[in-house]
Parts: structure tokens; C-alpha cells; sequence
């Protein structure tokens, strides 16, 4: 990999990574060596029926300040505002969010909420915050966000069917703990769309305008252990190993991209998924194949990198063709996952294409695309393949 002779970059993953079969039952000790002691727990309402959550306020013990569990799939402004009233109530002094993307990004505006106040409207932006935030212990059951590791967050007004990007150093969770044996309950097409998610996030970071050498090898990484250990996962939900991979491969992918930053293929899922319901991993791997043949003639090499990492031999041809190669992989990949490969099988109206083309140009993730999208024709171009499952 070549990279210009002034190359500068900032990368920065502050949080402490706790990883093990079981970890999560030193929540508690984790807590306490942060210096805090009363603890909101941010989870949804099925897991708040599980002992998964009972077992970690045991840990917490007297730490716990009570439970917020109304966080959806698809997490919105009022629940966050809505958590924050609740751990103002409580008196909590940090969070301990239990869950997926949808929790952890809700319970990242909540810490911002409890230090700063008023409303999470009045924070949405990039680099606004000047100091830090809520304590915020993060404990994945998913293995695909990666948000336990990353600046970002991204909460969705349903008012207007749009969703907001949140990003600041500042709201960097403190903890992550990893714990292989939370995600064994995960459902096959879950686990598939979630792992999908965190293959995004490699490819993204590794293509993007902002790619450096160690986003880079993060990124890789994980795409090689998604192209190993997802399939297991998804067929042996029980097998640990391959769900304990799998909790790394989405870490590693997240703090890739969250220095990296990602492009047009989030911009797609951001707006699909706010106005069409899809899932947010699903929309990306749907996607993706169709980005990467878009983004081609300007990251070929990139691509050439990506193949190689799902193991294709591609040593005997061009860029261009190693390019195709790996969006032919990816597709394969998705299907050998049991992933549907169009929009049109979610049940996107073709009819809507033209407007998510026109709002995906205004989604800031597609700032720092490889390639520049000025034009909702490209875009277009792309959703109509998508929508279709062929190449345009």
C-alpha cells in the first residue's frame, strides 16, 4: 500500500477493551475504577427481561440507579431526552448500556444530555462538545456497530424521517466489554446483518478520502475474521469462539472507521433505513457490492486489498478486474450468509429510489467518499442496482 510522502494523520481509541467469556460480570469493578457510583443502565425491553441484565445489576449491586429499558430498534431524539430525564431523576453519574447499536448510540446522547442539558437537538453536530462527557461503560450484544469504540453516534428523527449524526472525542465510551457468551442468543439473520455491519465499516474505513496505515490494518483484520468466523456464527449460534471473533472483528472495524470515517455506502443505509425501516447492517451489505463497483476506477488497488482478504487470487490480474473480484465475493459472501442481495426484497418502493437518492447527498458520511458524489444521478445509479440485486 503506497501513501503520499506528506502524509499526516490523527487516530485516536481511547477506550479500555475488556475482553472474555464472562467479562461482563466485573461491570461493577469496572465501574468503580472510573471513580463512579451510581450507574444507569441503558438496555431495550427484551433484554431487560433476560438475565443478562439481571446478572449485571447484580454486579452493580448498589451502583445501579435504576434501569432504562424503551430504547427501540431504531432509537429516536424523544428516547434519549426520555432516558436523560430518567438519570437526572436517578442521580446517576455514569452509564452502563447493554445492547446493540440502537443502545449504545442512545446511551451515548444520554451522557451527553447529563452533563450539558437540555435537548439532544440542541448537540446534534461534530466536534461541538469542549468537555467530557458521562462516564459511559458500554457492554455489546451484538457483534456489529462497533459503537463501543467510536466517536459516533446516530439517532433518527422520526418526525421529519431523517437521521442525525453525532460526532465528538468526547462521547468515546470510558469501557467496552466484550463478552462472547451475550451474543449467543443472537438469531442467524441478525447475527448476518449485523456482521455485515462491521464488514462495512472495514471496507469503508479502508477506501475512504481519510484512510491511514493503522485504520488500515484494523480494518483488514476484520474483514478477515468476518469472512471466517461469520458463516460459523451465523449456522453454530453456540459456538464461542467464533461469536468471541466476532465481538473483535466489530471492535476492531469500529475503531477503523470511527478515525477513518465511511462514505457513500452509510450515506445509502442512513437514508434507506430511516425511510424505509431497513436494517441498518442489512442495508449496508445489500449495498455494498454495488459501491464498491461505483467507487472502482479511483480505489481498484483497495479493492484489490478487500479480495485478498476474502481470499480470492487475484496476484495474476488488473486493479480494475481484482476491483470486480471483490464485489463479486462480497455479493457471494452475502448470500452464503443467507442475506437477501436487493432492496426490493425489503420491501423498498422503487418509486421512493429518487428521493433517497436526493437525501443521501445531503448525509454527511458521504463527505469523505473515495470518489466525489456531487450528482443524485450517481447515487440513483447505485440504488437502482440495489434495488434490482444486479450490477447497473
Amino acid at each position: 500500500m503506497d501513501y503520499p510522502s506528506d502524509l499526516s494523520f490523527l487516530f485516536t481509541s481511547p477506550t479500555k477493551v475488556v475482553f472474555g467469556a464472562g467479562a461482563s460480570a466485573d461491570v461493577g469493578l469496572e465501574l468503580a475504577a472510573l471513580g463512579c457510583a451510581k450507574a444507569l443502565i441503558v438496555t431495550d425491553g427484551v433484554l431487560h427481561k433476560t438475565e443478562i441484565v439481571a446478572k449485571i445489576v447484580v454486579s452493580l449491586g448498589r451502583a445501579c440507579a435504576g434501569i432504562f429499558s424503551d430504547v427501540p430498534p431504531d432509537s429516536g431524539v424523544h428516547t434519549v431526552n426520555a432516558g436523560a430525564e430518567l438519570g437526572r431523576a436517578r442521580g446517576a453519574d455514569s452509564i452502563v448500556s447493554i445492547g446493540g447499536g440502537s443502545v449504545m448510540d442512545t446511551a451515548k446522547g444520554i451522557a451527553i444530555l447529563l452533563t450539558e442539558g437540555g435537548s439532544l437537538l440542541d448537540h446534534q453536530g461534530f466536534q461541538l462538545l469542549t468537555r467530557r462527557q458521562t462516564p459511559h461503560i458500554c457492554i455489546p450484544t451484538t457483534a456489529g456497530t462497533g459503537s463501543e469504540v467510536t466517536y459516533f453516534a446516530v439517532i433518527k428523527d422520526h418526525e421529519r424521517k431523517r437521521k442525525l449524526s453525532f460526532g465528538d472525542y468526547h462521547i468515546i465510551p470510558d469501557v467496552a466489554i466484550l463478552d462472547p457468551n451475550l451474543t449467543v442468543g443472537l438469531p442467524p439473520a441478525l447475527t448476518a446483518a449485523t456482521g455485515l455491519d462491521a464488514f462495512s465499516h472495514g471496507y469503508e474505513a479502508l477506501t475512504s478520502a481519510l484512510r491511514e496505515p493503522i485504520s488500515d490494518a484494523l480494518g483488514l483484520h476484520a474483514i478477515r475474521l468476518i469472512r471466517r468466523f461469520l458463516p460459523i456464527a451465523v449456522k453454530s449460534g453456540t459456538d464461542i469462539a467464533a461469536r468471541g471473533q466476532m465481538l473483535i472483528a466489530a471492535t476492531l472495524a469500529g475503531a477503523a472507521f470511527s478515525n477513518s470515517q465511511v462514505g457513500l455506502l452509510h450515506a445509502i443505509a442512513h437514508v434507506v433505513g430511516a425511510r424505509h425501516g431497513v436494517h441498518h447492517g442489512l442495508a449496508n451489505a445489500i449495498a455494498m457490492p454495488h459501491v464498491i463497483r461505483y467507487n472502482n476506477d479511483v480505489v481498484a488497488d483497495r479493492h484489490r486489498l478487500v479480495a485478498e482478504a476474502m481470499g480470492v487470487d487475484v496476484h495474476s490480474v488488473s486493479d480494475e478486474a481484482a476491483g470486480r473480484k471483490a464485489a463479486e465475493a462480497v455479493s457471494a459472501f452475502i448470500a452464503e450468509v443467507g442475506l437477501p442481495s436487493s432492496f426490493r426484497e425489503t420491501g423498498v418502493p422503487e418509486d421512493d429510489l429518487e428521493a433517497c437518492a436526493e437525501m443521501t447527498l445531503s448525509d454527511g458520511a458521504i463527505v469523505q467518499n473515495p470518489k466525489p458524489v456531487t450528482d443524485s444521478a450517481d447515487v440513483l445509479g447505485v440504488l437502482k442496482a440495489a434495488w434490482s440485486g444486479k450490477p447497473a
